[in-house]
């Protein structure tokens, strides 16, 4: 039987560990850290184990959904009971407006969000020449935006949203990378209020457009780790891979002991930086454009909070415009928007929020002490939603360097990298720093991943 090593245990590396074994290969999935999961993870707040990582796949994909149907978690499958999200924008909770990804197919509709002068500027890309860019093209999703419809369509609505999923800056991410529907429906013919509005209008089908899993999705690592019936070395750092004429020599280390590990195959499914330093003797053009994928780092912070100590609170939560200047860029309310939070919560009367500290290259923040932090994010709750309340219990989780940059060219520097992989037998690389940072998308990385190896 063939042999394996998954170097890395967060999701794509136990999906990649779940798709060879279902191959029929042997399998040994090694994390350095004391847990599998990566950044789906879990802990115990006010008596309630919540999600203090990602909270939720995309559910118009079928990866991920599938993938937690498969390792027999297909009755904990949950939807939101509320998608009504808010901007805090100048001050005020003011519902969000439908968009693509911040581009408005109705700028009429940014009313209370961006000023009178600032729509009156959106308005006018309806009557530009249709958009267009040249094939292979890429710009920043930002730039675009901004020289379209104007500064605050950026600013106000653009900067959120991608900033809640990459803690990054629109003026530098990437449109192909970070809207890859927005960049495929650009076609010379439209212009992008035309294209946006297209997208907003097209029916789902009543389908939900984000899924969980009752008990928190800190659970799915751990099933598909077992389900795959890896080989799991916890705490275990591969210290480097060498190849030779038709194996792999894998060296690790687990506090003073070394060894030595034989495999068919290695899959990386590590942070840029470390495929990085692994393949630099293997891999030298991969591991340089590995290595150029700046990450951002950032904290959830989760809050207990009695629930007859709390306001009512409208919606699923919130996002903030950098340009704002607060500490939180995201809010939820986690007993608002999960049925399962607040069922857990009842027993104990506490109702669970969530909020999101640290951006890109902007991580100061993330240097202070828990309860600075905590301190913190209360100071804006109480300004957001009026919450003048200290919580029953908090937990800070800091994610260093947990988001992956998409910044312009991003499609072009995965490319190489998979190029360079590609020329060396028995080695696939995976994982958030490729094909998008959602669950679903890592899902789909390592198992595409896997099929390189198995052929």
């Amino acid at each position: 039987m063939k042999h394996a090593v998954v170097i890395g245990g967060g999701i794509s590396g136990v999906t990649a560990a779940h798709a060879l074994s279902g191959a029929g290969w042997r399998v040994t999935l090694v994390e350095s850290g004391a847990h599998l999961g990566g950044k789906l993870a879990r802990a115990e707040v006010g008596g309630v184990i919540v999600d203090v990582g990602a909270e939720a796949m995309l559910n118009l994909r079928p990866e991920a959904v599938a993938l937690t149907r498969a390792v027999g978690l297909t009755d904990d499958i949950v939807h939101p009971a509320t998608t009504a999200a808010n901007l805090w924008c100048r001050g005020a909770l003011t519902p969000m407006p439908r968009t693509l990804m911040g581009v408005p197919g109705d700028p009429q509709a940014l009313t209370g969000i961006v000023s009178a002068k600032g729509i009156a500027r959106a308005r006018l890309e309806a009557r530009m020449a249709p958009v267009m860019l040249a094939e292979g093209e890429d710009v920043s999703i930002g730039g675009l935006v901004e020289e379209r419809f104007g500064k605050e369509v950026v600013d106000r609505l653009v900067e959120p949203l991608l900033g809640g999923v990459y803690a990054g800056y629109a003026r530098e991410l990437s449109l192909r990378a970070t809207v890859p529907q927005l960049a495929a429906a650009i076609d010379g013919q439209r212009t992008l209020t035309q294209i946006a509005a297209a997208s907003v209008s097209r029916p789902t089908g009543g389908i939900p457009v984000f899924a969980g899993i009752s008990g928190g999705m800190g659970r799915l690592p751990d099933a598909v780790a077992e389900a795959s019936g890896a080989e799991v070395r916890l705490r275990t750092t591969v210290v480097s891979l060498v190849r030779g004429s038709d194996e792999w020599t894998v060296h690790l280390r687990q506090g003073a002991e070394l060894e030595a590990l034989a495999a068919d195959a290695v899959v990386l499914a590590v942070p840029p930086a470390s495929a990085a330093h692994l393949l630099q003797p293997i891999a030298t053009r991969a591991a340089h454009e590995l290595d150029r994928i700046d990450t951002a780092s950032m904290a959830v912070v989760t809050l207990a909070f009695a629930a007859r100590d709390l306001p009512a609170i409208p919606g699923s939560g919130f996002l903030t415009p950098a340009v704002d200047g607060r500490q939180v860029k995201a809010a939820t309310f986690a007993a608002n928007k999960w049925d399962w939070v607040r069922v857990a919560g009842d027993p104990g009367g506490v109702r669970v929020l969530r909020a999101s500290v640290g951006r890109y290259r902007d991580d100061a923040v993330l240097q202070r002490t828990d309860r600075d932090i905590v301190d913190l994010v209360l100071a804006d709750l109480a300004d957001a939603i009026g919450l003048s309340v200290r919580p029953v219990d908090s937990h800070v989780q800091r994610w260093l360097g947990g988001l992956p940059q998409y910044a312009v060219g991003h499609l072009d520097r995965v490319a190489a990298v998979r190029r360079d992989v590609a020329a060396v037998p028995g080695l696939a690389v995976c994982g958030a720093a490729y094909d998008g940072v959602g669950i679903a998308a890592c899902v789909a990385s390592a198992q595409t991943a896997a099929s390189q190896i198995t052929g």
